[in-house]
């Protein structure tokens, strides 16, 4: 019998500027890089159009500005949690019954490799078994789009993509000329991603033996929850975590420029920051419709809250990230003072929706400081429009020089 899971092999990434190796560069066609890549001269109105069928309207629905097109927002839990999963498991179910249903040929998607459970492996999942191997989160630069290749010769012609927005921008780019004859795609919202080297450095800072650490999520509640292969759980608060003793270039300048937070190029967007303790779902068109319907009474959902005001954490992450020449944003708080605050935010800072617009708008802010910086000619080429509309509160405006220029056709 077939294996449930298959790890191709894979050709090198070939060298590229501000990449994240989501994978087009191992494919036949490495060029399309060019035309692929959102770290370039990315169309977001465009491919907007050609996946949802209309480009983001804040006139429709405000919060279309911060997340991109979408149907229906909900917070959801799986009634029954997957064991193992990073949250209740609804991505991974979504997978598993796309594979059950037959609707799906194979999944392309991430698995632990098996000498670190840190570091993403791409397979090809056939079997919604396989899917129980996947749970979890991974860190580092993962190949995703090299496997559709494979997945093609293996003679697969409806396939689901589970990827974050650097790898999903690109599948969108280059979707019209890959064969398949229906495509899937679940995604995750991204903030940062970094090398696992990074990250198991990052994991020596949190605890004395990081090899028993099993799980890592940042949470909306401004904790980090670590889990133990003891059984043990802790959490740590945001502004105790050892930033100051990471390396300035922690996170590479694409991730620190990056405008899609939320995977507005997705069916559906699965991920935790309007959540508040559940899953936040975003679904943005019919496809997405058909995902959601899949799960049926396996989901609670209900509709997603929103409290607090997001302007003065905008402003003082958008102080400190300017005063960190490059790097990593520097905070001046007292460590005195930390307790107290790490024990306010999750009582009257934001929450839910306006947690999720916060981090967007700080993301939104760090792309512009850190390109003014370090890329300054990119501007006008790599941030759309409406990233300036969401920096324009907080005093940053485009000078002539990098206004958006007009998208290339």
């Amino acid at each position: 019998m077939n294996q449930p899971i298959t790890t191709p092999e894979l050709p090198p990434a070939a060298p590229r500027g501000l990449c994240t190796d989501c994978g087009v560069s191992r494919m036949q066609n490495a060029k399309a890089c060019g035309s692929a890549c959102q770290f370039i001269a990315p169309d977001y109105p465009a491919l907007e159009a050609q996946v949802h069928g209309r480009a983001r309207d804040p006139g429709r629905n405000p919060d279309e500005l911060h997340f991109g097109p979408f149907r229906t927002m909900l917070r959801a839990r799986l009634k029954t949690p997957a064991e193992g999963a990073q949250w209740t498991g609804i991505t991974t179910r979504l997978a598993e019954k796309l594979l059950e249903a037959s609707a799906v040929d194979a999944v392309l998607t991430m698995a632990p490799d098996p000498d670190d459970k840190w570091k993403p492996m791409p397979v090809l999942v056939t079997r919604a078994e396989g899917m129980a191997a996947c749970r979890g989160m991974r860190m580092g630069y993962a190949p995703l789009l090299a496997l559709l290749e494979p997945a093609a010769a293996a003679g697969h012609k409806r396939i689901a993509i589970i990827g974050i927005p650097c790898q999903v921008y690109a599948l969108r780019s280059i979707e019209k000329s890959l064969g398949f004859e229906r495509i899937f795609v679940i995604g995750t919202p991204c903030s940062d991603n970094t090398t696992t080297e990074n990250f198991h450095h990052f994991l020596s800072l949190l605890d004395e033996n990081p090899d028993s650490i099993t799980y890592l999520e940042f949470r909306a509640d401004y904790q980090v929850e670590l889990r133990f292969a003891d059984g043990r759980n802790r959490t740590i608060p945001f502004l105790a975590l050892p930033i100051s003793q990471l390396s300035p270039d922690f996170f590479p300048l694409t991730c620190r420029s990056c405008v899609d937070y939320t995977n507005v190029l997705a069916d559906i967007t699965v991920g935790y920051m309007a959540g508040r303790g559940e899953q936040w779902l975003l679904v943005r068109n019919q496809r997405g419709a058909e995902l959601l319907a899949m799960l049926g009474d396996e989901l609670h959902t209900e509709a997603p809250s929103s409290a607090g005001k997001r302007a003065s954490a905008v402003k003082g992450f958008l102080a400190n990230t300017e005063r960190a020449a490059g790097g990593l944003p520097l905070r001046r708080m007292p460590n005195w003072l930390r307790p107290i605050v790490s024990w306010l935010m999750p009582r009257i800072g934001p929450r839910g929706v306006e947690f999720a617009r916060t981090r967007v708008e700080m993301k939104a802010c760090e792309s512009v400081v850190h390109l003014r910086r370090e890329h300054p000619a990119r501007l006008k080429n790599m941030l759309p429009e409406h990233v300036w509309k969401l920096v324009a509160p907080y005093g940053l405006t485009p000078t002539p020089e990098e206004r958006p220029a007009p998208p290339r056709r």
